[in-house]
């Protein structure tokens, strides 16, 4: 059983902090949270305790997420974390963020209600609570919808990929031999990152490996068409995609005449679909 949730835990878990889709999720958290707010009316209020109409406590209590949101922006989250992303990341980042949400809730009790007791641990336990049950709710509506959606997306979009014959075309006026790496541009299936070294892996299944960066080999093959980086690790060959698949998380690519399938992170996804329709 603990071996079961952990493995479920540690899979991989798109990252949606971050460009428009950040904005979007403010923009629908922040209409959930008021339309929920002002017509359900979910928690026992005391209208003789408020110090403004109904309407403009929803309001307030609608744009604290959103505050806590900006100063989440503020946190500078590197491009590992974003692609290393899992479940288990996700679930504390939302506890982290509902815990905070409910500390402010708390916090301008004093703007929203007259009441002696507004600074009391009672308070203090109800904010957190109302906080994290409709924190809970929501995700659980929007996290599956989203998700569906993102694999929905990926999954057709890679279809039409394996469909079409652009892949097989590109690049045929580019030269045929890498002069810095010694190699033919149209036999490296792809190449991989490891530290200060790049491992470079060939169609008749043999490897180089090349005391370089991945900067310096971005530089390298920027004048071959048929090279685009999928992932911060990796390089890919796109002559020698032979099919890609979608989920929620991007794109694999499976090579030929290789078993390994190659990972496009969410961030370079749009990056991949300009290369592959040009």
């Amino acid at each position: 059983m603990k071996k079961n949730i952990s493995n479920l835990l540690s899979q991989a878990y798109p990252f949606y902090y971050q460009g428009k889709e950040l904005w979007s999720i403010t923009i629908l958290l922040f209409f959930m949270t008021f339309l929920f707010g002002y017509f359900f009316e979910p928690f026992e209020v005391y209208q003789p305790e408020h110090k403004m109409g109904y309407f403009w406590i929803t309001l307030i209590h609608s744009c604290t997420p959103v505050f806590m949101i900006f100063i989440f922006l503020s946190l500078k989250i590197s491009p590992i974390t974003k692609e290393n992303w899992t479940i288990k990341k996700e679930i504390l980042l939302v506890a982290s963020f509902l815990l905070f949400v409910g500390i402010v809730q708390f916090l301008i009790r004093d703007i929203i209600y007259d009441n002696p007791n507004n600074w009391s641990l009672r308070y203090f336990y109800e904010e957190l609570r109302n906080t994290f049950l409709v924190g809970i709710l929501f995700a659980f509506i929007l996290v599956p919808i989203n998700y569906h959606r993102l694999n929905t997306k990926n999954s057709r979009n890679a279809n039409a990929f394996n469909t079409s014959k652009k892949k097989s075309i590109i690049s045929k006026k580019t030269p045929s031999h890498i002069n810095e790496l010694n190699v033919d541009s149209q036999n490296v299936l792809y190449a991989k990152a490891e530290g200060n070294y790049i491992e470079l892996f060939l169609n008749d299944g043999s490897k180089i490996l090349k005391r370089l960066t991945m900067k310096r080999l971005e530089n390298i093959l920027d004048s071959y068409s048929n090279y685009i980086k999928t992932h911060r690790s990796y390089i890919v060959n796109i002559n020698q995609i032979d099919s890609v698949t979608g989920n929620a998380q991007g794109y694999k690519l499976q090579l030929k005449n290789c078993s390994n399938t190659i990972p496009v992170s969410r961030n370079m996804i749009s990056k991949f679909n300009k290369k592959m329709n040009s």
